[in-house]
């Protein structure tokens, strides 16, 4: 995905649901996020996405943008309309968070170090590359990532396990 794409992604997203304001969780929030992102992290077609002040709105958004849509099927990338529960973030990511501007448009997204951590926390192969990328070229810092996941709700996270795993891609961004 481009700026351009995700530009475009956020008008339509504006639209369809007469929402202005968009919470990206995605890895293509790092579009927002760094001046240069690696090409490696810039490979998925898709943006998650949620409207701050109506979240409920994701899935009408989903459903005309989405994955299969028209729009997808048209120009090649599309939005997964999430809900607010689908990133793992620390409970003050707020605090730090990014917002652009995309005209009337505010995309809000997690600083890079809380969108990582909801990466680390989903421990999934495809988040195991995108954090080794930004450790490896130093965007993101492993001790901060650790406070950061330190952070999480105990309650419904394994810190222990998420700890570990995230240790572990430090290890290997220094192979």
């Amino acid at each position: 995905m481009t700026h351009d794409e995700l530009a475009h992604v956020l008008r339509a997203s504006a639209a369809i649901s007469n929402e202005t304001s968009f919470v990206l969780v995605g890895s293509q929030a790092v579009l927002l996020l760094l001046e240069r992102p690696p090409a490696d992290l810039l490979v998925s077609t898709e943006i998650d996405l949620y409207p701050a002040l109506h979240p409920e709105k994701a899935d009408l958004i989903d459903g005309a943008i989405g994955a299969n849509s028209t729009f997808h099927d048209t120009f090649g990338y599309h939005v997964d309309g999430i809900s607010p529960e689908t990133a793992s973030l620390p409970n003050d990511w707020m605090n730090r968070a990014v917002l652009t501007y995309f005209g009337d448009v505010t995309a809000i997204c997690p600083d890079l170090h809380d969108l990582v951590v909801s990466k680390c926390a989903a421990g999934r192969d495809k988040d195991a590359d995108f954090v080794r990328i930004l450790l490896a070229n130093g965007s993101v810092v492993v001790k901060t990532l650790l406070e950061r996941i330190a952070m999480l709700d105990p309650a419904k996270h394994n810190l222990q396990h998420i700890t570990q795993w995230t240790q572990r891609r430090a290890l290997e961004a220094t192979e």
